[in-house]
């Protein structure tokens, strides 16, 4: 199959990421379908950076082990990746920072050497774009079309000056010359050839978020910058002019989520991101806006913790946290998509979840979703529906007007601050019917009930979670979040192997969906959970909905997401 992996590494500010960016577009435009992924350190500057993409001519939902075209820009790219090469690996080395490992080291790996800064240089250009010679040069040993990587060089320089772009591409073209010239003979199993290829999107997980959120009809986000919701934080700053949108950048987290309550009182779609350690600051107003009842999207984008932890690297240990996080009780949605189609429809419904049950949805991404670039085919816009939810809207009943009258589902009409002819009350304090403080005992269990039952009225429209695999399959996979994709991935590989498996894949973690989970159990003669963190915290929460446990633990909590590899050996050594 032209099923490969390739990977850039080296020095941070050799231009890592843009590089891995011109292969995906180049690959995407020739017909091919990818899925991308950057891992850097937590560093203002330095340190070792690494893009790494897999492609395919079918469709790929992860990144699988193995790297089998590698553009190793320094030494340190050499010591690092050469044991990550899969049988017969082709290895573009700059030979004017980097010296071949042993001829034993590997046996069947072919060493490209090529002068990547000479040939910059001799060429007008900086050593620092040395990364396009290499782009060049592995474009020809893949067979690719030297007008497809000039076109996507255009596009993702598109900000700079044309003598900036010219450059850029005149330096590629040095290095697919090069290549052309001195290894015209040698012969790469997988090929970038062209093919008949669609309209397909290629989009990082935030990317679907910010066009979900558009789509939505958000009109103010607020965020203050932390990894990994950066890129959300670029694009609204990038287009928030253009489409009449607001972007505020607050002095801190706090700030942040409660100017985004202000507009949402104000009746705007409103939404903040942040990672953990952002939401840790902002869980007072979260419950705040429990209290109000305030329609809120919050992006929660987690990384591996505890405090600081590693900053930038991805991992899955907050849903315990948001399940639970603020004093007491009160309603909540939390949202978990598993690849960037999922952020764009969940970023929608969670914008309707809130409107019309008037309570904060948390949208639960990680640092790898957010990142990664997968090839999706299409968004259907057609499909997109939007709900406000139940609006106060007749003048003639103002003065018998109620934000918070009790009724049988706890959905009270919402009006909003600065509504002509409208007065309401709204405080972080217990309240009765009309907003005014109120301690009694009576009005205290009637509006804490009233709050609750907006998540029963809610689980009878909840979807149901999607299940993949045929149906009648004994052993059964359970998961969350960014795991997705590797766990289907995982899947292929078990099947050709001759195991056949089915996965229930849960993205709406609250309300709880008890009675899919039951039934998923029934159905399977053995279930395993794969997860990224230590305890297990969707067991544990299954465990408490269900009172079912798990025994076989898939866990994984070193910074890096799942292989399928890894999903499907540990499968086999227990089944």
């Amino acid at each position: 199959m032209n099923d490969f992996n390739f990977k850039i590494a080296g020095e941070a500010g050799y231009g890592i990421a843009s590089a891995g960016l011109i292969f995906a577009k180049t690959a995407l435009r020739s017909g091919y379908s990818v899925f991308d992924f950057n891992e850097y350190p937590s560093l203002i500057r330095g340190g070792h950076n690494v893009y790494g993409a897999r492609v395919a001519e079918e469709e790929v939902y992860s990144p699988s082990f193995g790297t089998d075209l590698l553009i190793a820009l320094n030494q340190k790219a050499v010591e690092r990746h050469t044991k990550e090469l899969s049988p017969g690996a082709w290895v573009i080395l700059n030979s004017d920072k980097a010296t071949a490992p042993a001829p034993d080291f590997s046996p069947g790996i072919n060493i490209l050497p090529i002068p990547l800064i000479k040939l910059a240089q001799e060429n007008g250009a900086p050593e620092v774009m040395m990364n396009n010679v290499a782009l060049g040069a592995a474009i020809f040993l893949l067979g690719g079309d030297f007008k497809i990587l000039e076109s996507a060089v255009h596009d993702v320089f598109s900000s700079a000056k044309p003598e900036i772009i010219d450059l850029n591409i005149k330096v590629a073209r040095a290095g697919f010359d090069f290549a052309q010239k001195n290894f015209k003979k040698r012969k790469i199993l997988f090929n970038l050839k062209k093919k008949r290829a669609g309209k397909p999107l290629l989009l990082t997980g935030n990317d679907a978020l910010c066009l979900g959120l558009i789509k939505a009809g958000c009109k103010f986000f607020a965020a203050y910058p932390m990894t990994p919701i950066n890129s959300m934080i670029a694009y609204w700053a990038a287009k928030a002019r253009e489409l009449n949108l607001v972007y505020y950048q607050p002095e801190d987290e706090i700030a942040g989520i409660n100017s985004a309550l202000g507009a949402a009182h104000a009746g705007l779609r409103a939404c903040v991101a942040t990672s953990g350690g952002g939401f840790s600051l902002m869980v007072e107003a979260y419950g705040l806006a429990g209290m109000t009842e305030t329609p809120l999207v919050i992006i929660e984008g987690q990384r591996s913790g505890p405090s600081s932890g590693l900053p930038t690297w991805t991992g899955q240990g907050d849903l315990r946290f948001v399940l639970g996080a603020g004093q007491d009780d009160f309603p909540r949605v939390v949202l978990a998509p598993g690849d960037p189609e999922e952020c764009f429809w969940q970023a929608i419904e969670a914008f309707n979840w809130a409107e019309k049950y008037q309570l904060p949805v948390v949208i639960l991404v990680d640092k790898y979703l957010s990142e990664s670039r997968q090839t999706i085919s299409s968004l259907d816009e057609t499909r997109v529906k939007i709900d406000r939810g139940l609006l106060f809207s007749s003048t003639a009943q103002s003065e018998d007007y109620r934000r918070y009258r009790l009724t049988e589902n706890g959905i009270s009409p919402r009006a909003w601050a600065g509504q002509a002819d409208l007065t309401f009350f709204t405080s972080s304090y217990e309240h009765d019917e009309s907003g005014w403080a109120e301690e009694g005992i009576e009005n205290r269990k009637a509006m804490m009930e009233k709050r609750m039952r907006k998540l029963e009225t809610l689980k009878e429209e909840m979807p149901p979670p999607s299940i993949y695999g045929p149906s009648e399959a004994p052993l059964g996979l359970i998961s969350w979040g960014s795991n997705k994709g590797a766990i289907r991935e995982a899947q292929k590989i078990l099947r050709v192997q001759g195991t056949e498996t089915k996965f229930l894949h849960l993205n709406f973690l609250n309300p709880f969906p008890v009675e899919a989970v039951a039934d998923f159990f029934r159905r399977s003669s053995k279930i395993w959970l794969v997860e990224q963190n230590i305890t297990g915290q969707l067991a544990e929460l299954i465990r408490a909905r269900t009172g079912l446990e798990i025994e076989n633990r898939i866990l994984k909590y070193d910074g890096r997401p799942f292989l399928p590899e890894e999903i499907a050996v540990k499968i086999k050594e227990i089944t």
